[in-house]
């Protein structure tokens, strides 16, 4: 039977994909070295999905153990999730990004093309549109100039995979450009469980609201939009899963195809604060901070060609991204684990 390897289907939109994958019938392998994400994350995708599936813990630069995956297991597709993404670590270690992001990725293909399977979905960013990108943001524009080692590492896999699918027509890639993913499962038992103070404004409002942490830092507030604060295109999660189930059965012949996946609108930090405090009934404490260097005031998505072409746009709304996110926060204060401890060092 043909499965599909999931690489990094532990992770935060890993796991949710998996779930996705499992929920319109597709076998799957998961393939995670564990070091940024849970098994038990596993275990509570099993127990929502109500199936089993398969689990290989490695690490995606390990190319002895990924081609045992491939001679296990009849595989037929690869979505490829694994890599790291904080942007401030990137700042602070770039040569670790650029060997799990860049030379992950090409021990994977170089497995792959050993094995002859060349199909890939691969998880790319909005990042690649660059500082200077103008919005909508819309698919065949060229990479931008991007401010932080996580962004470049994104653009350098995005050149690999165009290069690659020139070489060899056989390869059909998909890349996924995603915007602002927040949320998670209905359920409350899978969500975003960030390492340490969170880099992203979702879980840094909901970690506030359960007095984890003291106040909301908004930073800037004089940005040339409608309320001063940046604007960005927040997607649910379990959207931006579906899309990857598309992405999956849409199979180009061959080349590489690229989409957006966002809801084409854009929502302020400001608004994302009123209305999380509407919906939930908690009150955000913030404080005005100085801006980060490289935050765009505004970014939002072309979503012309995911819906033209996948079939897909984005199905939820902004409060039910906020309430979804804060009904995981209350039900595991800590993520995955049981205390506030620290997770694998990934090396």
């Amino acid at each position: 039977m043909k499965m599909i390897l999931v690489t990094g289907g532990a992770g935060y939109i890993g796991s949710h994909t998996v779930l996705s994958l499992l929920g319109h019938g597709y076998d799957v392998v998961v393939y995670d070295n564990l070091c940024n994400s849970s098994y038990e994350c596993l275990r509570r995708v099993s127990l929502i999905a109500g199936r089993n599936f398969e689990f290989i813990e490695g690490d995606i630069r390990d190319t002895a153990k990924l081609s045992q995956v491939f001679d296990d297991f009849e595989i037929s597709c690869v979505v490829h999730f694994a890599g790291l993404k904080s942007v401030s670590e990137s700042i602070e270690n770039p040569l670790k990004y650029y060997d799990f992001n860049v030379g992950g990725t090409n021990s994977l293909l170089s497995v792959m093309s050993k094995k002859g399977i060349r199909r890939l979905v691969f998880s790319s960013s909005a990042t690649v549109y660059g500082e200077d990108a103008p919005v909508p943001c819309v698919e065949s524009m060229p990479h931008g100039k991007m401010t932080n080692p996580y962004g470049r590492s994104k653009a350098m896999v995005e050149d690999i995979l165009s290069d690659l699918a020139k070489s060899d027509e056989d390869w059909s890639i998909t890349i996924l450009r995603y915007f602002n993913p927040i949320g998670a499962h209905e359920s409350g038992l899978i969500g975003e469980d960030p390492l340490g103070v969170p880099s992203n404004l979702m879980p840094y409002i909901t970690q506030v609201a359960a007095r984890r942490l003291p106040h909301l830092p908004i930073l800037g507030n004089d940005y040339e939009t409608s309320d001063g604060t940046c604007e960005r295109d927040f997607i649910h999660v379990m959207d931006l899963a579906q899309g990857h189930v598309l992405a999956v059965a849409h199979e180009p012949k061959s080349g590489v195809d690229i989409f957006n996946l966002g809801t084409g609108k854009a929502t302020s930090v400001m608004r994302m604060i009123t209305e999380f405090e509407r919906v939930t009934k908690v009150e955000i404490p913030t404080a005005i901070a100085e801006k980060r260097p490289g935050d765009l005031p505004q970014v939002w998505a072309d979503i012309t060609k995911a819906r033209e072409v996948l079939g897909w746009e984005a199905k939820r709304s902004l409060g039910q991204m906020l309430q979804d996110a804060w009904r995981w926060q209350q039900k595991n204060p800590f993520g995955y684990r049981t205390e506030d401890s620290e997770k694998l060092d990934c090396s």
